[in-house]
């Protein structure tokens, strides 16, 4: 049997001290992975909903991982609040997805909308997180458009910051000139941004999401949440955010609570990279939308709680549509766009052809 010479000997040891060192970075990696993703689920003592033990019996449904998973995403404006005191929610969206079709659609919540919050009475949407934590800000969206709400995610201003800044900013496009300033927070939140495609880092992104100073007020303020959410959506996708996530989530953990396990946030992991976002869609859309009053101030109603349901339905089952055919020679293409405060915009574009 031939003795390996020096040259094999050393071509062997160097792949085994790469492999080693491939293997030791993987391994910290699913372990600053499983760190960060558990850190999100905060313990009881910890949690900034610890007060809202009165809703503990209203449970949201189990996820199997085989039927469409919702999930409520809640943004928070702490400001201002004494110590322990529960935000209203500042803005209210549902990601929903398909396993099977892998599509997923976006709807946002107007926060005035009056509706019913069990053992509360009528009230504004936003107020369920004050009265009973997540869990009843989640039975109360579920009761609004007809559908199971497993999940929710958390975050304040900090964190929404945070978790811009930690994936690098993004590129976006800001179509008016937006500005906004208040005293009631020292400043610390005025909103000055101009017209044109800019990198806006977590700042001027949370300026961006937050601004509802024109006429259309909060309903073109969710359109613009939409939309930037979709772009988010976009870049946590590439591979540049999947190799620095363990980076990213220790910079936004602070700020963010969900009740997804550990399990739960692999499966969707998994779920999130390959699904497509369909239509991104206002509730309730235009309409459908009462002028109220509630105590002389005006809020939103609804003219028909089971349209509205079924406005939601008709919504997925559009989304898990089979893709339009691809482009003829003939040089025609159509696309779905985006569907904004409940219509579907509609485009065609007719591309020149030569002849041979």
């Amino acid at each position: 049997m031939k003795k390996m010479s020096k040259r094999a000997k050393w071509i062997t040891y160097s792949s085994i001290t790469i492999l080693a060192i491939v293997l030791i970075f993987a391994g910290i990696y699913a372990y600053r992975m499983y760190k960060g993703l558990d850190n999100m689920n905060k313990n009881p003592e910890d949690s900034i909903f610890k007060n809202n033990t009165q809703v503990e019996e209203i449970k949201p449904p189990e996820w199997t991982g085989t039927e469409r998973v919702n999930i409520l995403l809640m943004g928070g404006d702490s400001r201002g609040l004494e110590k322990n005191e529960v935000p209203r929610s500042d803005s209210l969206m549902i990601a929903s997805v398909d396993p099977v079709t892998k599509k997923g659609t976006l709807f946002s919540v107007l926060r005035d909308t009056y509706v019913s919050i069990p053992d509360h009475g009528k009230e504004r949407i936003n107020a369920a997180l004050a009265y009973g934590g997540p869990n009843l800000a989640m039975k109360t969206v579920s009761d609004l458009l007809g559908i199971p709400i497993q999940y929710y995610v958390y975050v304040d201003f900090k964190g929404f910051i945070a978790l811009i800044d930690a994936i690098g900013g993004i590129d976006f496009d800001v179509e008016k000139d937006m500005k906004y300033s208040s005293k009631a927070d020292k400043h610390e939140y005025d909103i000055d941004l101009k017209k044109g495609m800019q990198h806006l880092d977590g700042k001027s992104a949370l300026q961006y999401v937050r601004f509802r100073h024109d006429a259309m007020s909060d309903f073109t303020r969710t359109e613009r949440q939409r939309e930037f959410l979709k772009a988010v959506a976009a870049k946590m996708q590439t591979t540049w955010s999947i190799m620095k996530l363990p980076d990213i989530l220790e910079q936004v953990n602070p700020f963010i609570e969900t009740n997804l396990s550990i399990d739960d946030m692999w499966k969707l992991a998994a779920l999130g990279y390959d699904t497509k976002v369909g239509s991104s869609v206002q509730i309730p859309p235009m309409d459908m939308i009462s002028e109220d009053k509630a105590g002389g101030a005006a809020v939103i109603g609804v003219k028909d709680f089971d349209k509205l349901k079924e406005f939601v339905q008709e919504t997925f089952t559009k989304d898990n549509a089979p893709e339009p055919p691809a482009a003829t020679d003939a040089g025609t293409t159509t696309d779905t766009g985006t569907t904004t405060n409940g219509t579907t915009e509609k485009t065609d574009s007719n591309a020149s052809t030569s002849k041979k």
